[in-house]
């Protein structure tokens, strides 16, 4: 039975495309920070490179951040403790600017209250490359805030130990919710990202496509797909 539900963010309870927001996202960085380091470009370049080393931790046991910061701060010559204030206006500040690249899904709060009135766990499972308060704000971008939604869990590169693709991000959430992974269901619009690796981590798994998607022949089944309208009729069914 079904006792967790994850839910990606960005494409499954935020309309929010990549290919326009993290282009848009790094160009504000560079920009703001231009003023306090000399040389904008490597900064960013070392922040992808510092990326990279998140997308690559499968439970090494080190938070992302941790993986981070071992990463990217000796690359620029500063320190966290030096950098941090920076950080911390940018993201008060600049971050807020890059919602009007995104839309919020309108079934998206009516699901989240159903799910909450039915007594499920709910976790955002959002790749976990993100301090916590970028996506906090995203949440309250697709009106779904945490100050209105109890949420379980919210998956930031403080906390997780593990990025998506990996199986074992999937396994980390299940025991910080105390579930068994047939008792989790992950809900995403990647197939590579959200989907496959929450099935391979024993998961339950509802993928948010278009019409007519079909999952890569020869491979595991979703118990589901369609928008998350769908998935809203899907789950009400099974109540």
């Amino acid at each position: 039975m079904i006792r967790a539900i994850l839910f990606d963010l960005d494409n499954t309870l935020l309309e929010n495309s990549m290919d326009t927001f993290v282009p848009a996202y790094l160009g504000m960085l560079a920009e703001f920070i231009a003023s306090h380091y000399p040389q904008p470009d490597a900064f960013i370049r070392h922040l992808l490179k510092a990326t990279d080393a998140m997308l690559a931790n499968a439970g090494s046991g080190r938070t992302n951040q941790e993986v981070f910061d071992a990463t990217f701060f000796p690359a620029i010559g500063r320190t966290r403790e030096e950098m941090e204030p920076l950080f911390a206006e940018f993201y008060a500040t600049r971050f807020p600017l890059l919602r009007s690249l995104t839309r919020p899904i309108p079934v998206a709060r009516p699901l989240m209250e159903w799910v909450f009135a039915h007594g499920y766990q709910v976790a955002i499972a959002t790749n976990s490359l993100f301090p916590r308060t970028a996506i906090e704000q995203r949440l309250a971008w697709a009106g779904v805030p945490v100050e209105e939604f109890p949420y379980h869990f919210v998956a930031s590169y403080e906390v997780m130990h593990a990025t998506k693709p990996h199986p074992a991000y999937f396994r980390e959430i299940a025991d910080v919710l105390g579930r068994a992974p047939e008792e989790c269901l992950m809900v995403g619009d990647e197939w590579q990202m959200d989907v496959l690796p929450a099935l391979e981590a024993g998961m339950h798994a509802y993928w948010i496509c278009g019409a007519g998607v079909e999952p890569p022949a020869g491979g595991p089944s979703p118990n589901g797909r369609g928008t998350l309208a769908d998935f809203a009729k899907w789950i009400r069914e099974r109540g």
